[in-house]
């Protein structure tokens, strides 16, 4: 599992690695892995020697970064400009290098560039750019490369502009985002938050770790965790020869109405696919769910529907008596529950509050960004992370927010962005089946905040493989979560 830290964090990490080495030492090792990536792209596109590279150098130390890396590139052959936007406190190291190795500075912008590297601004900036900054980022849409493309553009360890610690991205007056838009991103020592949270991830591109030696130094908790494949398959039941139904773990699911039966259909569905043993289904869409679930036990009522080990509630329930007196016994049982759409919309009016507060079993609940304002308050804002941290100990909660860069947070503080998400899930029903696949996994006895992270990842992954067949539906990704949930670990035959 990889993760990020917030700017203070990386700063005394920093500080602390830089008191046992030569001046200048980290940046040299920045730029070396800066220059090499840039060859790469470079050596793809026709060859570092005889290639044009543009640096936009700002007053930072991602300006010295960027002006070392285009050194090492001019003595392989590339034409290097760096335009400084403060020639008055550019590095004055880093720019020497630069010059020596036969780079010169620009005013303007050329019409020509083979690759572009952003270092206006590093983990230190805040607010956005701002001019000329601005009007020089803008006009990188100008350029073109000797093919007559645009140009690769590569942040020097985060894209200038973007808020580092919440990954916002902020806007100028006239409602245009004020941050760099890179193809890759290579970072140093560590990731940053921006580079895996809210709408700054999307412009970081793809992102390269550079490795400086920091590791040892970061000494506090990550600001957020990002899974990856191998931590969902090590969260994963295995069965053995004596696995059966039961020990599988059962999930109740008490979802949907008359009026709204498709929830019921589509958050069974994602139950399915997960790796429990048996779905009971207790509601008003009884006769629906068994035609499309007929391996389903359903009941009209969640009091009928005998014994489970974790409860889905609320998608399509509806708002009435009926789907309050759902919530309350679903809320009485000693098992984990998530809580989606309608079971949230319950929570809000104050009926169930004090059936939520007074339980000893974990509760995930699964907002979107209007629910979470219902729940708490307010918005999530521009810090998604902090929002979902908090609203997570306020209700003693798993948190799972979703959107495209999904956000889990737990009681004790824990961050988790989901890596896999699409816009291609912004379709109706497509929670539903989420939350069916979440209770599954608690179900099935992963932890509250793993069985969230696994469900959101998987969900991703979901939804990736039905876009690549067309247009996205909930059934669509029902379907393909058989195709991405992790094969069963059978015992071997003896």
């Amino acid at each position: 599992m990889r993760a990020a830290w917030r700017v203070a964090d990386v700063r005394s990490a920093e500080q602390a690695l830089l008191a046992t080495v030569p001046p200048d030492t980290l940046m040299h090792r920045a730029a070396a892995g800066l220059a090499r990536r840039c060859g790469l792209l470079l050596g793809a596109a026709g060859g570092v020697y005889g290639s044009r590279v543009l640096l936009l150098v700002g007053s930072g130390d991602n300006g010295g970064d960027a002006m070392f890396a285009g050194a090492l590139l001019a003595g392989r052959g590339a034409a290097v400009s760096a335009l400084l936007l403060r020639p008055d406190r550019a590095h004055r190291a880093a720019l020497a290098a630069l010059r020596a190795a036969g780079g010169r500075t620009v005013e303007t912008l050329p019409e020509r560039a083979d690759l572009v590297l952003d270092g206006i601004v590093g983990i230190g900036g805040r607010g956005g750019l701002r001019e000329p900054a601005a009007r020089l980022v803008a006009g990188l849409a100008g350029l073109t490369d000797r093919s007559g493309a645009r140009p690769p553009v590569v942040a020097v360890d985060i894209p200038s502009g973007v808020e580092v610690d919440t990954g916002d991205v902020p806007h100028s007056g006239d409602g245009a985002p004020t941050a760099v838009t890179a193809d890759v991103t290579v970072t140093f020592g560590c990731l940053k938050p921006a580079l895996v949270v809210g709408p700054a991830a999307a412009r970081a591109g793809q992102v390269e770790l550079v490795d400086i030696g920091l590791d040892p130094w970061l000494r506090t908790e990550p600001a957020v965790r990002i899974p990856d494949g191998a931590d969902i398959l090590g969260w994963w039941p295995e069965l053995d020869a004596a696995s059966e139904k039961y020990t599988r773990g059962v999930v109740g699911v008490a979802t949907g109405s008359a009026t709204y039966p498709g929830a019921a259909v589509l958050s069974v569905a994602g139950a399915l696919a997960g790796p429990t043993g048996l779905v009971r289904y207790a509601g008003g869409a009884k006769a629906e769910v068994l035609h499309h679930h007929p391996s389903v036990i359903a009941t009209e009522r969640v009091s009928d529907a005998g014994r489970v080990q974790a409860w889905v509630c609320g998608s399509g329930l509806g708002s009435g008596e009926p789907a309050a007196t759902a919530l309350r016994t679903v809320l009485a049982a000693p098992v984990p529950v998530v809580l989606d759409a309608d079971g949230l919309t319950l929570l809000v009016d104050g009926s169930a509050a004090d059936r939520l507060r007074d339980r000893d079993a974990p509760v995930v609940v699964t907002p979107h960004d209007r629910e979470f304002a219902r729940l708490a308050g307010e918005s999530p804002g521009s810090d998604r992370v902090g929002a979902a941290q908090r609203l997570a100990a306020w209700m003693n909660a798993v948190v799972l927010l979703k959107g495209d860069r999904t956000i889990v947070a737990t009681p004790a503080g824990r961050a988790y962005a989901n890596p896999t998400g699409t816009p291609a899930l912004a379709t109706g029903g497509t929670g539903d089946v989420l939350a069916g696949l979440l209770g599954s996994l608690l179900a099935a006895g992963l932890a509250p905040e793993h069985a969230a992270v696994a469900a959101a990842y998987l969900h991703g992954l979901a939804g990736r493989a039905a876009a690549r067949r067309g247009p996205v539906t909930a059934p669509d990704v029902a379907t393909a979560l058989r195709d991405v949930v992790p094969a069963d670990q059978r015992a071997d035959d003896r």
